[in-house]
């Protein structure tokens, strides 16, 4: 297979991966629905930069080193979980204060916590780098080509902050707006619980690998 068709390939299977529902999917839409576009925006390319951070680590063989102290891998598993448990009890907590929209207060520094947050929000997973490594192993050659080897994280970061786009652009519109606002202690609840939800389905999994 040439080397288009290896990229295509890879990216097709990470399209899939990234639309799927997880903790990224609901960090973004709140941030996008709660702040602002261009905090879900900010959100979008963190999800794209902790991809590529992933990426060059599956690139560069640090699967390998975590399959050979499994140790690590747990330790990396657990505070992944522990993080995501973290911002699941501050959305919880945060459920009964009122909305203060970062579109009204014109806050210059809100896109970089929203981006910083989406950053550790992706990298909390350390499953990620196991599925581009598989990923990356079943289709790339023995010797990867230099051109794959620059492709493959500009990718990775074009289908992981272009999916988060989409998703921030339709969930910053006016209409799911309206609704978060009517709805908001409910809905960050119910947020809350599905990503503290994930965080100890992550912090069990790490403590349950043999």
């Amino acid at each position: 297979m040439s080397s288009q068709g290896i990229f295509i390939s890879i990216m097709a299977a990470l399209v899939v991966g990234a639309m799927s529902p997880g903790p990224s999917f609901v960090i973004v839409s709140r941030i996008a629905i709660s702040r602002s576009r261009l905090d879900g925006l900010a959100a979008a390319l963190g999800m794209g930069a902790g991809g590529v951070v992933f990426a060059v680590l599956a690139l560069a063989g640090l699967t390998a080193l975590l399959s050979q102290f499994e140790w690590l891998y747990i330790l990396l598993m657990v505070a992944g979980g522990a993080y995501l448990v973290y911002i699941a009890i501050n959305i919880w907590k945060g459920a009964g204060r009122p909305l203060e929209v970062s579109d009204a207060v014109h806050d210059r520094r809100a896109p970089m916590r929203s981006f910083t947050t989406a950053l550790l929000t992706q990298l909390s997973n350390p499953k990620t780098i196991i599925v581009y490594a598989s990923l990356f192993a079943a289709l790339l050659p023995r010797t990867v080509p230099l051109d794959l080897i620059f492709a493959l994280p500009l990718g990775v970061f074009a289908v992981e902050a272009g999916w988060y786009s989409i998703v921030a652009l339709a969930f910053s519109a006016r209409h799911p707006r309206r609704l978060y606002l009517h709805a908001k202690g409910w809905i960050d609840r119910a947020a809350g619980a599905v990503m503290g939800g994930l965080g100890l389905r992550l912090i069990l999994s790490g403590l349950s690998v043999r």
